[in-house]
């Protein structure tokens, strides 16, 4: 049934990078085939998404570190149970990226060929207090800059780190901290070689909305959606293909981005909401409040009626864009290598005083006893000057 409803949703029956992947199969099987390649954040939905990919060509090692001990449990049974074959040399890790047992791990290693790094907090809703706001800026921002110091010292290995669409014209934290992420990786790339890639919204990952969707179905909860915010979305399949090509084809300081069409494939919560409801048989009914899809949920004849209540409501959160985009002024977008994927080549300038000032003045925040979200974005302005956080009092925690 979801993958009806995926299809949907994309409006597309076969992969968005199809095509290119036919094209480039004899090139990625050169350059991943005995190679040694470390995956961080590999549990979650788009680092596992990519191992599978990975392992249709035959790398040397694989090892896959996340602190998700349950999620990679369930990737190495789900590996296991498939037809993939996985290296002689496959470790998984159970540690953080960036701690004490990290930094053991790596020097227990022989250098990498490749560094993939999926780690991140990608949750708008963490700017709902200083302590989650600084925990992001740890993963996203403070952990890569320890590795990459670890990797100049240690050898030849590249990095592919994973970006965001918010980190274009940033309207939240969490979009700045990503830039902040470009930015540091541009401030290694003659040390280090980097790809990366800004991604649409993976349809049905974990802790999305769509996602959400899904468990409110089995609990007999209603739904709750913005209907005045568009979205681009991609199957997991399709993240971890996209993130596969922009690690292995790129280029040094190469920003993969998916080339989805703004005028077609932008898409409102409240819409995919609609269309899930509809596709299992139901009719969504819209309330007026979310009270009130609260009481005609616990009503409990909505299996019997197929009739669903649902709550659609403009966006007041703090930090929600309403338009998804990929590229920001002045970047410069490369379309001919591939049919389904556009590269940004145009990069910061490699003057990073910017990014030193705010990544020292970060360090004495978190230094300090007491902790502000307002000097946390104060500090992160001075490298993402076009960062335009709209505090409007209420996050994510305070909706249904």
């Amino acid at each position: 049934m979801e993958k009806q409803i995926l299809k949907k949703i994309l409006g597309r029956d076969r992969s968005l990078f199809h095509n290119d992947l036919a094209k480039y199969n004899s090139e990625l099987d050169e350059k991943i085939a005995g190679k040694r390649i470390l995956v961080v954040g590999a549990a979650g939905s788009i680092g596992s998404a990519f191992v599978k990919q990975l392992m249709l060509y035959r790398p040397k090692s694989v090892h896959l570190v996340d602190p998700a001990e349950n999620n990679l449990v369930e990737l190495v049974r789900d590996l296991r149970s498939s037809s993939l074959q996985l290296p002689e040399d496959f470790m998984t890790i159970s540690i953080s990226m960036g701690s004490l047992m990290f930094s053991h791990f790596l020097e227990s290693q022989k250098p990498y060929d490749h560094v993939v790094n999926f780690s991140a907090l990608k949750h708008v809703r963490v700017e709902r207090d200083p302590f989650s706001l600084m925990q992001m800026l740890e993963t996203n921002l403070f952990s890569l800059e320890r590795l990459l110091r670890v990797l100049v010292i240690g050898g030849d290995s590249r990095v592919f780190s994973v970006s965001s669409d918010k980190a274009v014209n940033p309207a939240n934290l969490m979009g700045a901290s990503k830039a902040l992420m470009e930015q540091l990786l541009f401030s290694f790339s003659s040390r280090v070689p980097y790809t990366t890639s800004r991604f649409a919204n993976v349809a049905f990952s974990d802790g999305s909305l769509l996602h959400g969707f899904g468990r409110r179905f089995e609990k007999g909860q209603p739904f709750s959606a913005p209907n005045d915010v568009k979205r681009f979305f991609i199957s997991h399949e399709e993240s971890g293909q996209l993130c596969l090509m922009a690690c292995f084809l790129g280029v040094n300081r190469d920003i993969f981005i998916p080339r989805l069409d703004a005028k077609t494939d932008l898409i409102t919560f409240s819409e995919i909401a609609e269309l899930y409801l509809k596709e299992r048989g139901f009719t969504p009914i819209q309330c007026g409040s979310d009270r009130e899809a609260v009481a005609m949920a616990e009503a409990g004849n909505m299996y019997s009626s197929k009739e669903w209540p649902c709550y659609f409501s403009g966006s007041d959160t703090s930090g929600e864009k309403s338009q998804e985009e990929f590229v920001g002024p002045g970047e410069k977008v490369e379309n001919g290598r591939f049919e389904g994927v556009d590269i940004i080549v145009t990069q910061p300038p490699e003057d990073d005083a910017a990014l030193s000032q705010t990544i020292s003045i970060l360090e004495e925040i978190r230094d300090n006893e007491y902790w502000s979200t307002a000097e946390i974005s104060d500090a992160i302005k001075i490298s993402v000057p076009d960062l335009n956080h709209q505090v409007t009092g209420r996050n994510l925690d305070q909706k249904m």
